[in-house]
Formats: C-alpha cells, structure tokens, sequence
C-alpha cells in the first residue's frame, strides 16, 4: 500500500463537500502538473491518503480518503489524468501546518519543504503513522 497526501483549496473543494457526494466518491481532478499526475498514475486501489485543506486560515489535514478507482484520463483533455476517492475518516480536529512543522520525525515530509506547491505527494509509511497518531485516534 502507498500513503498520499491531497491537497485542495477548501473555498474550491472541501472535504465537506467530499462527503456530500453519492457513496462520498469523487474523481479527484484538476491536477495541472505532471508530476502530481504522475504519482496518479502510480496509485493503486486502496491507497490511502490524507485530505489538506490549504490556502486557507488554517490549513492542514482533515481527514482520510482511499483511492477507489485507478488513474484514468480526463475527458476534457486526455493528457491529464484522475484517480476517483471515496472519504474514509472526518477528523474532530485539524491538524495543524503548524503542528506538521512541530513533529521532529516530519521534518523531510515534502509538504514542508520550501516551494513545495503540488496537489498530490508521496508520505512514507512511518510520516503516515506520525500523523495518522495525531489525530486523537
């Protein structure tokens, strides 16, 4: 199994609004860079990943997805791809960019590294762990 971070603009696409959907699937789309298409590309059906809101107040992660459906290729234009993800978990809490920076053991989480702005990144196992423990599980 592979562990992914998802990043969305919440005033765009909320995990909120995640759990709106019928059976709370989605294909997640939009993606306009290839590198965040090419980790896409690399998901298998049961890989999971944490939703992020970002570009907001507080940004952070809120929750847990799945990937449901392997990429396939926009209609819109084809060179761009999406995977479809279902909502797994609602966190009560958010966790924090603030409280990512302050775990020791994610200071080379990519979402932390200076000028990171894709939507999509790899977590390691143990990163997933970290913060999945943090979440008052």
């Amino acid at each position: 199994m592979n562990y992914w971070l998802f990043k969305s603009e919440p005033n765009c696409f909320s995990i909120d609004d995640l759990a709106k959907k019928p059976e709370q699937i989605t294909p997640w789309d939009g993606v306009r860079n290839y590198q965040a298409r090419n980790f896409m590309r690399s998901m298998n059906i049961g890989d999971l990943g944490f939703f992020y809101h970002s570009s907001c107040a507080i940004p952070g992660i809120v929750g847990i997805i799945k990937v449901v459906k392997q990429s396939y290729p926009e209609e819109a234009d084809p060179r761009w791809e999406h995977v479809d993800v279902q909502l797994v978990e609602t966190f009560p809490n958010i966790i924090t960019l603030e409280k990512l920076r302050a775990i020791p053991k994610l200071h080379n989480m990519v979402i932390l590294r200076k000028g990171n702005r894709l939507s999509i990144t790899p977590l390691t196992e143990q990163e997933w762990e970290t913060i999945h423990a943090s979440a008052n599980h």
